[in-house]
């Protein structure tokens, strides 16, 4: 079947800044996002007073880096990453895949040790916070610090989604889990341009987070592609049959809880 779109494929989604200026985060988009909780001007001036800096990091590199500390904690305002572990002879296992709204790093504050990496996938920007600040922020807010484990929570639960995936999924199943989680995460956080949302990545990096070969990824991605289930072009997925590819995937498309934004 074809899709007609008026999406000009070449035109990948620009990156956008966050607000500046004395008062920034009264005038942050993503807090008008009904993905996110609405929080009380308290928690948005002990937020703003948190965040030291922006950032702009560009496709393929480092935000945070692996084996080492980093100072900094960060909420991703726009564009994709991911999370990931290498091993001594350079496999990669990519944990999760970030969104604007994600907030980064906080999982080696509860570790012993320096455990992840985060790769820009496509230009991100970036809101800073000093990881020093962060007992700071839990002892005189109780209230966003309830919202910062929350948000470790989440991504804890993510990793044990994964865990079910690359141990009990088939490929194919795999792959269908991994697009539907994506393309409805994408579009919850206000990213999809009618029907299809920006999709960074190679087969390389559905490899590494399935757990796959990348020759099993390319067969697999191709024999579902040929049943119309989904469609990826020049960096775009549409998904096409979304009930099929929900229950190849055992995926259940649930209304998600708005989300804290620090």
């Amino acid at each position: 079947m074809a899709y007609s779109s008026q999406v000009q494929f070449e035109d990948h989604l620009k990156p956008v800044m966050p607000p500046q200026g004395p008062r920034p985060c009264e005038h942050c988009a993503l807090r008008i996002n009904p993905a996110f909780l609405p929080i009380p001007a308290s928690e948005l001036l002990a937020i703003q007073n948190y965040r030291k800096s922006t950032r702009v990091v560009e496709a393929g590199r480092t935000i945070i880096e692996e084996h080492r500390a980093s100072p900094q904690l960060f909420t991703l305002y726009s564009g994709w990453a991911f999370r990931y572990k290498t091993l001594r002879d350079g496999r990669r296992q990519i944990l999760n895949f970030l969104l604007p709204g994600d907030f980064l790093g906080l999982q080696d504050e509860f570790a012993d040790s320096f455990t992840h990496g985060v790769e820009a996938a496509t230009t991100v920007t970036l809101c800073v916070f000093e990881r020093k600040d962060l007992w700071e922020v839990f002892h005189t807010q109780p209230k966003l610090g309830y919202d910062i484990t929350w948000l470790a929570a989440r991504e804890e639960k993510f990793v044990d989604d994964n865990l079910v995936t690359a141990g009990r999924r088939s490929a194919a199943e795999r792959v269908a889990m991994l697009l539907m989680h994506l393309y409805r995460r994408a579009q919850r956080v206000g990213m999809e341009r009618e029907g299809w949302v920006e999709f960074p990545f190679q087969q390389q990096h559905i490899a590494d987070a399935l757990g796959l070969s990348l020759v099993h990824t390319n067969k697999t991605m191709r024999s579902l592609q040929r049943l119309g289930l989904f469609r990826i072009d020049r960096g775009w997925l549409r998904i096409l049959d979304p009930l099929a590819l929900q229950n190849l995937g055992d995926y259940f498309d649930r209304p998600l809880r708005p989300a804290p934004l620090i």
